[in-house]
């Protein structure tokens, strides 16, 4: 009777175990591999009308990574004016076979939507650019672009740094138009740098937006500043995801898609962002 008694409280922990094991994997898979779209807003005197922008970054396109289509169908639901894509679509040392996820992404957008890119630390191949080039992409490494949407003026700028020198000025590389809406796209936040240039709103990504995100304390490792729990910090201010606010302007900073360089999301899943500029009023 001892024997059958073993075996049978054997038998109910081990299903316990395999209960709990596909519960962490459901949370898992579901921080790390369901997309989803991020409604924000920022209001402005420079536009008489909204303008809808879809903004997406990080995809490190892989076998495994959220699908193209799964992308795709989330960008029509917002149907954009325009699509913002602020770069590490592919990884650095990924074969060809990912870096043409990107681009099938990337080309199967602009074939709907005017698209801007600016490249990361990752995705910095020639060939790519070109490529996106050719199948209409506006690649904005240091470019600058006029755009009318809804009859307003907008003014495009995007850089493509790795790092920041202490020489960094980006008053040498554009003039900001005070008569529109200026728009800086950059992968590496540094605000600072930013919020002395002041565009009406910088767009950032590349923080993954800290990857693991906990209740009531937010990121729990801060990459730039090699630090954890970043937010106990007296006073702390952690540049890893949404809205920063500077003299003139705004900064967004998207968590992206991916999940390099190991799947470990929780708390902050993948996510596309619709951000409306809306006219002073409007909001």
């Amino acid at each position: 009777m001892a024997d059958k008694s073993q075996k049978k409280n054997r038998k109910h922990i081990l299903s316990k175990f395999i209960l709990f094991l596909i519960f962490v994997f459901i949370v898992w898979w579901f921080n790390n591999y369901t997309l989803k779209t991020v409604e924000t807003s920022t209001v402005t005197s420079k536009v008489s009308a909204p303008v809808c922008l879809a903004v997406l970054s990080d995809l490190h396109a892989h076998k495994y990574s959220i699908s193209n289509s799964t992308i795709m169908k989330r960008i029509e639901e917002i149907s954009p004016d325009a699509v913002i894509v602020l770069g590490d679509m592919y990884s650095r040392r990924s074969p060809q076979s990912e870096i043409n996820i990107a681009l099938e992404l990337m080309t199967d957008i602009a074939k709907k939507y005017e698209t801007y890119f600016v490249s990361g630390d990752h995705d910095t191949s020639e060939d790519y650019f070109i490529a996106l080039r050719n199948n209409g992409v506006h690649v904005m490494n240091y470019k600058e672009e006029y755009t009318e949407i809804n009859g307003n003026r907008i003014q495009i700028m995007g850089i493509d740094n790795v790092y920041y020198s202490p020489t960094f000025n980006l008053n040498n590389e554009f003039k900001i138009n005070q008569e529109c809406f200026s728009m800086l796209l950059a992968h590496i936040p540094n605000y600072q740098e930013f919020a002395a240039f002041g565009a009406d709103l910088t767009l950032c990504a590349d923080t993954h937006g800290g990857m693991v995100r906990l209740p009531f304390i937010g990121t729990l490792f801060d990459a730039i500043n090699e630090e954890f729990f970043p937010t106990l910090r007296k006073n702390a201010v952690v540049f890893d995801k949404g809205w920063f606010e500077y003299n003139g302007g705004t900064m967004f900073i998207t968590s992206g898609i991916g999940d390099s360089p190991i799947p470990l999301r929780f708390g902050n899943r993948p996510e596309i962002v619709r951000i409306d500029i809306l006219p002073a009023g409007d909001e």
